[in-house]
């Protein structure tokens, strides 16, 4: 599980950094997508409902049986960083959007998300 959590860790540093240097081309293409859709595992938003999975009160999303045993197991799976502010997010709670490939993108708020699609214009 610690090879998955680094390898989590740098798929989404690096996609940040492509996510950063995008511009506007990135910034047309976000679109709101409700948190169902997403594998909170993989960061993939998918065309069906994912399997529910409740942890503390909260409800998070995972494409097969593997993904729902980490987001039971695994607290750094369950949040992401806003690509706006830097602070972390809880995915459960988060405002998700998608992007180019179907990546998921995980924003605080609404503000956060609309100041990411500003700034990439």
């Amino acid at each position: 599980m610690k090879m998955r959590r680094l390898l989590s860790a740098l798929y989404i540093a690096v996609f940040t950094i492509v996510l950063l240097n995008a511009g506007q081309v990135f910034a047309e293409n976000v679109k709101p997508v409700e948190n169902q859709y997403v594998c909170m595992v993989n960061d993939t938003v998918m065309d069906k409902t994912q399997i529910p999975v409740e942890v503390e009160g909260k409800t998070y999303y995972g494409c097969c049986m593997g993904c729902v045993q980490g987001l039971k197991s695994e607290a750094d799976l369950r949040t992401a960083k806003d690509p706006v502010t830097g602070n972390p997010v809880d995915k459960a709670t988060a405002v998700i959007g998608v992007g180019q490939g179907g990546i998921a993108l995980y924003f605080e708020s609404q503000e956060t998300f609309n100041t990411f699609f500003k700034q990439t214009k």
